[in-house]
């Protein structure tokens, strides 16, 4: 990805989470994630922490829950609707040590040896460069410090992996969660970054969903892809979208049950140490 490109990509990233900002809320499994992830840090009292793609602020407030009143949390985010919700819900909050703000999480505004914990919550997969965005992330560490993030198993999302496979029979190649897809790429990613002391905690989750949702999940090209711009369908024509919707279409019907379709969710909580 080229400059103006990665300059696209993030806007649109930007404008799909503001358009996402006044309902994100409403995520008990994001909410869940959010506490989870914190919670296997094993946050000291008195720490810094560095929330990167923050959005409403799940991982900071429960962060600053944890660091106290000596410890302090920044939040940033490249949405402006994200970091609006975020702001409006510190003012009605007894929080004294959270501090939200635009920021884009691979281009960090702070000195080397900031923070004792960085955290990326469900986003990763967004960063125009992995690998370059954890390296950057560990020099903004302490030297004891911890990076933490999500991500999901390659099978993670009905909808999206049967996308995937379809768009494969039409030479597209759409990543999603395949970069940090097992618990082997995330040691990888992780390992060449320069992390030691790696831990992986598993959550195998996952629900069952109706046919519709699964069917109302199919992809677009104007809806960003993780990772890739300019999106990878741009190149495909009407007729072969067309013929690759209704052959994801045939392939969730497949899936269906009586009751609904197997949705796996399976999530990753990965840890480096410096």
């Amino acid at each position: 990805m080229n400059t103006h490109e990665s300059i696209e990509y993030k806007k649109s990233v930007a404008e799909l989470y503001s358009r996402r900002s006044r309902s994100y809320d409403r995520s008990e499994w994001h909410d869940r994630m959010a506490r989870n992830i914190v919670d296997y840090a094993e946050i000291k009292s008195g720490s810094k922490v560095l929330d990167i793609a923050t959005g409403t602020g799940m991982v900071a407030f429960y962060a600053a829950s944890k660091t106290g009143s000596d410890g302090a949390v920044i939040g940033i985010d490249i949405s402006e609707g994200m970091i609006q919700i975020s702001n409006t819900k510190l003012k009605s909050s007894e929080f004294s040590n959270i501090k939200f703000e635009i920021g884009d999480g691979e281009t960090l505004a702070y000195e080397d040896k900031s923070f004792d914990y960085i955290f990326c919550g469900s986003v990763l997969i967004w960063m125009t460069d992995l690998q370059s965005a954890l390296v950057h992330w560990r020099s903004k560490l302490k030297d004891t410090g911890k990076v933490g993030f999500h991500a999901f198993s390659e099978n993670a999302f009905v909808s999206g992996v049967v996308a995937q496979s379809v768009l494969e029979k039409f030479g597209v190649s759409y990543l999603m969660n395949k970069p940090t897809g097992s618990v082997e790429k995330c040691e990888k990613l992780l390992t060449q970054a320069g992390y030691r002391n790696i831990d992986i905690k598993i959550d195998a989750d996952g629900n069952y969903i109706s046919k519709e949702d699964a069917l109302n999940s199919w992809v677009t090209a104007t809806h960003p892809a993780p990772g890739q711009f300019p999106h990878p369908m741009s190149t495909m024509t009407e007729k072969q979208i067309s013929e690759a919707q209704s052959d994801f279409e045939r392939e969730i019907e497949m899936l269906n049950t009586n009751r609904g379709i197997w949705n796996d969710m399976t999530t990753y909580y990965v840890f480096g140490k410096k």
